[in-house]
């Protein structure tokens, strides 16, 4: 038996030795790298008894690390379609975007809308009370020049890297309540957030809907300005820091600024929605329609809709990129609308988006913080 087992061994081994073109095409890739491995012992080889001048390679040896191979191939695959609306990044207990709802910690944020201040969410976002404050002086006059200007103060100075929550939701209060002087400005600092808007905009019949934009607006699960507010705050930055590494990420026409082009798109096609099929047949996507997340509909547009008509030639874009496209508008388009409703200044949807998104940076800073962990990805070399 045992010489019949030997002589069987033998005979597998025998069989399961591999040219090296044969080698070269499990493996994908040159001979450089084969040789390597052979040095390296991860690979078996024998002189070809047929030519002595060639190499055998052991075909177990071979499938194992060609299998091996693909395996990392996947996983890079897979980790560049993350950095792209793929899988969530990074684990969080904050948002969620869900069977087409968005949900603050569980909560349904359409209805959350429906009552909520932007100081409610804030509380529940953070998992503490809500303390307004403020640092520095505003120094100009209300706006987004007024913002950056106010958070940068306070961004480049050192910070104590460990800190409880507790005390980071104090700090947040301050940033949040700085942020809001600065777009806001004191006049009417005893009221609520979104009446301190309408009141600055002259618009006081203008504040439920301001109220919901920035309830719907709060968070949005790891979006582009959100990311970078985590990865700044990740290196032991404040969250000054990371709340002006968020507000100049949202200033991108690809985030916060995208209902502009809805805007403009509304005046170019106003009267002759035909256009928009012009545009389609130019290959353009058509701002403020469709969304990667929702297939059905963006549920913030809906819920920002419910509390005002759009002007006539924003209801007609609307119906017509619906018509053309199949895809449903979304809070881009709600934002726009919103503006030319009420007849808001030219930078209000950015400053909607700067006062509500901010509670949902510091909400993520504090999570990233107290994970204590580093933010670091690992870059996938495509050059010469």
């Amino acid at each position: 038996m045992l010489i019949l087992t030997s002589i069987l061994t033998d005979w597998i081994n025998v069989m399961d030795w591999l040219t090296a073109s044969e080698a070269l095409a499990l493996l994908g890739t040159q001979p450089q790298t084969l040789y390597a491995n052979v040095s390296r012992g991860r690979i078996k080889a024998r002189p070809d008894p047929a030519d002595s001048r060639r190499s055998l390679y052991r075909g177990d040896d071979v499938r194992r690390l060609a299998q091996r191979a693909r395996g990392r191939r996947k996983q890079e695959a897979v980790a560049a379609q993350a950095m792209h609306w793929g899988d969530p990044v990074l684990s969080t207990a904050i948002s969620a975007i869900s069977e087409g709802r968005l949900l603050y910690r569980g909560q349904d944020a359409c209805l959350l809308a429906e009552t909520a201040t932007l100081e409610d969410i804030a509380a529940l976002l953070w998992q503490a009370p809500l303390r307004l404050g403020t640092r520095g002086e505003a120094g100009r006059a209300p706006g987004l020049p007024a913002a950056f200007a106010a958070v940068a103060q306070q961004a480049w100075l050192p910070v104590a890297t460990m800190q409880a929550p507790a005390m980071l939701a104090v700090e947040a209060g301050q940033v949040l309540g700085t942020l809001a002087q600065a777009l806001a400005g004191d006049d009417n600092a005893a009221e609520p957030l979104h009446m301190r808007l309408a009141l600055l905009w002259h618009r006081p019949d203008a504040d439920d809907a301001i109220r919901r934009a920035l309830v719907l607006l709060a968070d949005h699960e790891l979006n582009a300005s959100t990311f970078a507010a985590r990865v700044a705050v990740s290196t032991g930055a404040s969250l000054w820091a990371g709340t002006l590494a968020a507000l100049s990420t949202l200033t991108g026409p690809g985030h916060g600024r995208a209902s502009r082009a809805v805007t403009a798109l509304v005046e170019d096609v106003a009267g002759y929605p035909e256009a928009l099929r012009e545009w389609l047949g130019e290959g353009r996507a058509v701002p403020g329609i469709g969304h990667p997340l929702y297939r059905h509909g963006d549920p913030r547009c809906a819920a920002l809709l419910s509390a005002f008509d759009p002007p006539p030639d924003y209801a007609a874009f609307r119906q017509a990129a619906v018509d053309f496209t199949g895809d449903q508008a979304n809070v881009d388009f709600a934002l726009a609308a919103l503006a030319a409703r009420f007849d808001l200044p030219d930078d209000a949807a950015l400053t909607l988006f700067a006062l509500g998104r901010s509670v949902g940076w510091l909400a993520h800073m504090i999570e990233q913080i107290d994970r204590g962990e580093l933010i670091r990805p690992r870059a996938r070399y495509v050059g010469v």
